[in-house]
């Protein structure tokens, strides 16, 4: 499909002739990179497999670029939270909360022996949260949030398989929430970090989505940097003084990116960072904009940890009684002294799409797994293992093509 003369006249405007022309021949002609990013934090390490080729992501530990793209859905290991597939540039989200927060000598405290309090306000479909969930450090509190339903459901399916199935509890604890911005009016200066990956024009999908093609318009480039702007000012005051906003999209132009960052800067009170624009024909990834912001003010760690620790703003949030607040529950909870059950590639997927599985298994409630990774809980009773995998996580389709990521 054609790109927008519009788009293609503003792309000229802000880069200049080579670039611009680098950048609308990508988005016209070229495949997106495929990466995954693999997750740290489960008891068995995750390898990628000789027959899959990759290229580790220079930015983000833990990340690989692939050669192409596999049918994913019909890994167990997906499935299993073993990794995530994001786009490689959004993973550049995870050097500039290393850098600027995690290592900064300005935060003393906010090491790997202490606790850091940060909320993903616009998380769907999870990218970003699951990288949260790997790097912060141990005792934290992350909170996921996404206003629209379906969209929530989805974020809190994927971070429960990245975090809940895995050895023992999870060292970063996560809770999701499906609010708006404003909906978090009570929390003034409770997060050390601040993600906002804020929803935009979306030109960094034009090559995976002919849809954003065909909605694009320079009328909806100045509505979403509104709406933009709008979200920061219902959001700010969460942000601690000191404290770290990551402001992101996946869009080009400078309107929703560079002027909304100095208008940050100006008019809320911020110093910026740094800021980089992922470009394909440039870089290896997706369109993508990120900008690490400081917020005005002297970090003060108080002298008593209960007044701004993970443990008392999960309890604050968990016990919010304002209507507006909503807290996904989970879709089930994870005994890891449960007996285990191991599965063969082609009776995990039977366990996925909720089909009768018999297996020998001991009776009573176990764990079923697949290369040691653990999918969900099931009950023995006999002869045949009841599928306790949640319903609205099933893998709906007969289709099967064998593929894994682990040796």
């Amino acid at each position: 499909m054609q790109l927008p003369e519009d788009f293609i006249r503003l792309m000229h405007e802000q880069y200049g002739n080579d670039t611009a022309c680098a950048l609308c021949e990508a988005l016209s002609g070229t495949e997106p990179e495929v990466s995954v990013r693999l997750n740290p934090r489960k008891g068995k390490p995750l390898i990628i497999n000789n027959n899959v080729r990759a290229e580790a992501v220079p930015w983000c530990p833990d990340a690989y670029y692939l050669q192409e793209r596999p049918a994913f859905t019909f890994d167990p290991l997906l499935h299993a939270g073993a990794y995530y597939v994001q786009e490689a540039s959004s993973m550049y989200v995870a050097n500039l909360v290393s850098r600027f927060l995690i290592q900064d000598s300005r935060f003393p405290t906010l090491n790997f022996e202490s606790n850091v309090v940060a909320l993903d306000l616009c998380a769907a479909p999870g990218g970003k949260s699951t990288l949260l969930a790997a790097l912060l450090p141990e005792g934290s509190l992350l909170v996921s949030n996404e206003p629209m339903p379906k969209r929530a459901q989805v974020l809190s399916e994927n971070m429960q398989k990245w975090t809940r199935m895995a050895e023992g509890e999870y060292p970063v604890r996560c809770i999701v929430t499906q609010n708006y911005p404003a909906d978090f009016a009570a929390f003034t200066n409770s997060f050390d970090l601040l993600v906002t990956d804020v929803p935009c024009s979306g030109e960094g999908m034009f090559r995976k989505d002919e849809d954003a093609i065909r909605d694009w318009s320079l009328e909806n480039v100045d509505l979403c940097w509104h709406r933009q702007r709008e979200i920061l000012q219902d959001i700010w005051h969460v942000l601690k003084p000191g404290g770290l906003l990551i402001y992101s999209t996946c869009t080009f132009n400078h309107f929703e990116n560079e002027d909304n960052v100095r208008w940050i800067c100006d008019t809320l009170g911020a110093k910026l960072l740094e800021e980089c624009h992922f470009l394909p024909g440039r870089d290896r990834g997706e369109g993508f904009y990120c900008a690490a912001i400081r917020k005005t003010g002297d970090y003060q760690q108080p002298t008593d940890q209960s007044e701004s620790s993970a443990d008392n703003c999960q309890l604050s949030i968990v016990n919010y009684q304002l209507p507006t607040l909503n807290v996904l529950p989970p879709a089930f909870t994870i005994d890891s002294d449960l007996p285990r059950v191991e599965l063969n590639y082609t009776e995990a997927l039977q366990y996925l799409r909720r089909e009768a599985i018999r297996v020998p298994a001991p009776r009573g409630m176990v764990l079923l797994c697949y290369k040691g990774y653990i999918l969900g809980p099931g009950k023995c009773v006999g002869n045949r293992i009841n599928n306790l995998y949640p319903e609205q996580w099933r893998i709906r389709t007969t289709y099967t093509t064998p593929f894994t990521l682990s040796v």
